[in-house]
């Protein structure tokens, strides 16, 4: 047996940086992973799929150059071999920056394989058992691969970033955040695409007038939509894809030569046999938390997507933050303090933070709305992108509750918004400040000086 002060399961978005801050507090740190170091958001996540994001734009742009005086020759072709190279560099080189800083820092010992529980504090890796008072579970999830697909050849977000020939024609099954983003990147880079969805809307969980613009950007590109379908379910192989379904009574085909599960995620907790540490889980497998991270073991803590506590990379990153707060700071950080916030990176993006309209009406929540469409900004008509609005929620005590920022630049101004909200400053400081012209962001003023009660 060999003993360590901590040891850290998973090397994403929680267990790195929190190895890196135990080991500078003197403690001797293990970290164990059995796949390439980073985890999800640095090999199949935000850095791979961002990249991808950046040159569906490219070829956006060459579509469109025209409609803003710009004549260029010749049909503009991906290619997607050289973009999963460009993608490749951009991941290794992340890669191998870890790896460099566990190398190099003496107070952590990183071993490669598979960890499981032999006890509350005992984790087996191989044929080694290893101990520590403090064990950080840091496992990520994966997608959710239903049994009716399992016949068919099937990609999920980590498989069809290994690509190296477009799909003629890709369908997705899930049209939520991974299917929409994969949905419009493929159409631009010129597969045909079809987004098959359960529901009547797509990512069901935003306002219904959210939905449909995002859709309708999409759609514009050319992205096709099946949606409020039953019994979903896929065969055959790579080149020859059926899916069918029901819709409106009636049985449907579709065929395609390649199919992407985009269906949702579940955590990677039933590979830890945390029954040996009697460690809680709820029905989905999440690991349950207290409001820092800690399970039912004192001691053991689990971040990022395996709580079930966010599925993002920013959350996991502020996962370690409340856990290193908790044992370094005076615990001054807590999960219930943060604001949920979230961006989907469709072209035109989406920014989100706090609730929605239909959660904070819901709630029976007294609200007024800012409300400003983007073809009524002048700098996004002067950049020739018009799609989207922005909504803001105040509440009766003047605070902002909810923002949803889609359209041209909407992932980054959303930042602000949320800024605002976290100091529990009154709107009217945003409402009278002076902002800079000419921006996108210049009108959020002027609407928050019209706001309207909703019912």
């Amino acid at each position: 047996m060999k003993k360590f002060d901590a040891i850290i399961i998973g090397s994403g978005q929680a267990g790195t940086p929190l190895a890196f801050r135990l080991a500078d507090e003197g403690m001797q740190v293990l970290m164990v992973e059995k796949n390439t170091v980073g985890g999800t958001c640095v090999n199949s996540g935000c850095t791979p799929t961002k990249t991808y994001v950046a040159s569906a734009r490219r070829m956006w742009d060459v579509f469109h150059a025209e409609e803003l005086g710009v004549s260029l020759s010749g049909k503009p072709k991906a290619d997607l071999q050289k973009i999963k190279q460009r993608k490749d560099g951009i991941v290794s080189e992340s890669v191998h920056g870890i790896e460099t800083g566990f190398r190099d820092n003496p107070n952590i010992t990183f071993v490669k394989g598979e960890a499981s529980f032999v006890s509350p504090y005992e984790i087996k890796v191989s044929d080694t058992i290893y101990t520590a008072p403090k064990i950080f579970i840091n496992v990520g999830a994966r997608a959710l691969v239903p049994e009716e697909y399992r016949e068919a050849d099937y990609l999920t977000n980590e498989s069809v970033l290994e690509l190296t020939e477009l799909p003629q024609h890709l369908l997705i099954i899930g049209g939520s955040y991974i299917g929409l983003e994969f949905g419009q990147l493929f159409k631009r880079f010129g597969s045909e695409v079809t987004i098959i969805e359960r529901s009547a809307q797509i990512i069901n969980r935003e306002d219904e007038d959210v939905s449909q613009s995002i859709r309708e950007s999409l759609e514009s590109d050319g992205v096709k939509f099946l949606t409020n379908v039953q019994n979903i379910a896929a065969s055959g192989k790579t080149g020859e894809i059926q899916v069918t379904y029901e819709q409106d009574g009636k049985a449907h085909t579709v065929s395609g030569t390649h199919l992407l599960l985009a269906i949702g995620r579940v955590p990677n907790t039933d590979l830890l046999n945390l029954e040996a540490a009697t460690i809680a889980t709820d029905k989905r497998g999440y690991i349950r938390v207290n409001d820092y991270c800690e399970t039912n073991v004192e001691g053991v803590f689990a971040l990022g997507d395996c709580n079930g506590k966010g599925a993002f990379t920013h959350t996991a990153y502020n996962d370690f933050e409340v856990v290193a707060s908790y044992l370094f700071e005076g615990k001054k950080r807590k999960i219930s303090d943060r604001i949920m916030t979230y961006g989907l990176f469709v072209d035109p993006p989406l920014g989100r933070a706090g609730m929605t309209k239909k959660e904070a009406l819901e709630k029976g929540l007294k609200v007024r709305e800012a409300y400003i469409e983007m073809k009524q900004i002048r700098r996004a008509v002067e950049k020739g992108e018009t799609k989207g609005f922005i909504r803001m929620l105040v509440n009766d005590r003047d605070q902002l509750i909810g923002a949803a920022v889609l359209g041209v630049g909407g992932d980054e101004i959303i930042s602000g918004i949320l800024n605002l909200m976290v100091s529990d400053i009154p709107y009217t400081a945003l409402r009278d400040t002076m902002v800079l012209h000419p921006t996108v962001s210049e009108l959020i003023p002027t609407a928050l000086g019209k706001l309207k009660e909703i019912n």
